[in-house]
């Protein structure tokens, strides 16, 4: 469990969290779009998380922050500042699970910049100081069939990005589409296109297959990784976006880090994580370790058809609405 504490907040003092490891976020891009809200507030030393199924609020302080994960497709907002997390946060390490996708054609991701664009921004990210290529992990993130893209095709887009990025980066995870079990999710990407389908198993053992062989003919050869898959894939680790052992490696001798996380890598199979390391808040199937999230639901106008964290266009545009409002009065605590 996170540590506790207690937070010094304009209304007085509150009860709160303390965790080691933030997710910035799983839920919405901040460093698209709230990149100013984040950095206001790791200088305020905290933020307010609300439960989106029950709208429970819990006050997160960044006092004892060693490591922030961040999730992103378009980290330029936040690029150039960087180097002022450190200054507010001493010590504080990061990295990024950045998802570069091809679906221009779809049209699955409307609102992102063009793609030579957003593979400039991850080579350019890569290149600064405090980043290099074991801080980026480049996600496709998710794979999906339709009419219009066959197996080979979806490759070939893989190949096309690899050949670019692949001295950027150390590593590639990717995951099939889950239809079945994101029936929103299934609704807006089916109102796109309604011959957008999951993969069979032959299929996915024939991508993995595939994906191993491109690979290894790019400049250099990078981790293949699956995020929250149950199937063993040839060539293809199990992937823990909130990873301990790159943790470990960020923060080497930090005694904290070491007796929260362990010293020794631990090794992801399926669901089983040893000790009590896994996030026990994400799937089954996830190989992820303890973190906290700070981001929301339809916060995020990328407009991806097949995101399960926005219920609609209008969701997100109402909340981005209520969220300006309350941001030009300062108030803006959290989502």
């Amino acid at each position: 469990m996170h540590k506790k504490t207690t937070i010094e907040t304009p209304a007085g003092q509150v009860p709160g969290l303390a965790p080691l490891v933030i997710s910035a976020s799983r839920a919405t891009d901040i460093p698209a779009f709230h990149a100013e809200w984040f950095l206001h507030r790791l200088r305020q030393g905290y933020c307010v998380w609300v439960n989106p199924f029950n709208r429970k609020k819990t006050y997160i302080s960044f006092s004892n922050c060693k490591v922030i994960v961040f999730w992103t497709k378009n980290p330029e907002p936040l690029m150039e500042r960087l180097d002022e997390i450190p200054k507010i946060l001493k010590g504080v390490k990061f990295y990024f699970q950045y998802t570069l996708n091809d679906y221009d054609r779809e049209k699955f991701e409307p609102a992102l910049p063009k793609l030579d664009q957003r593979i400039e921004t991850l080579i350019k990210l890569s290149k600064k100081e405090t980043i290099g290529t074991d801080k980026i992990i480049w996600r496709y993130d998710p794979i999906l069939r339709t009419r219009h893209s066959s197996l080979d095709e979806i490759l070939d887009r893989i190949d096309r990005i690899g050949q670019k990025i692949s001295p950027y980066t150390d590593k590639l995870v990717f995951s099939f589409v889950d239809i079945s079990n994101y029936p929103r999710a299934a609704r807006n990407l089916n109102k796109n296109d309604s011959s957008a389908r999951e993969l069979n198993k032959d299929e996915q053992l024939y991508f993995a297959r595939k994906l191993s062989e491109i690979n290894s003919t790019w400049e250099k050869k990078l981790r293949l990784a699956t995020c929250a898959e149950i199937e063993d894939l040839p060539g293809i680790e199990h992937n823990k976006c909130i990873d301990d052992d790159l943790i470990r490696k960020l923060c080497r001798g930090d005694a904290e880090i070491a007796q929260k996380y362990g010293g020794e890598p631990v090794l992801f199979k399926q669901d089983k994580l040893k000790g009590n390391l896994k996030d026990k808040g994400q799937r089954k199937e996830c190989g992820c370790v303890l973190s906290k999230d700070i981001g929301a639901y339809n916060t995020c106008p990328h407009l991806c058809v097949y995101c399960y964290a926005n219920h609609s266009p209008n969701a997100v545009k109402n909340n981005l609405d209520r969220l300006a409002k309350e941001s030009e009065s300062l108030s803006r605590e959290g989502f």
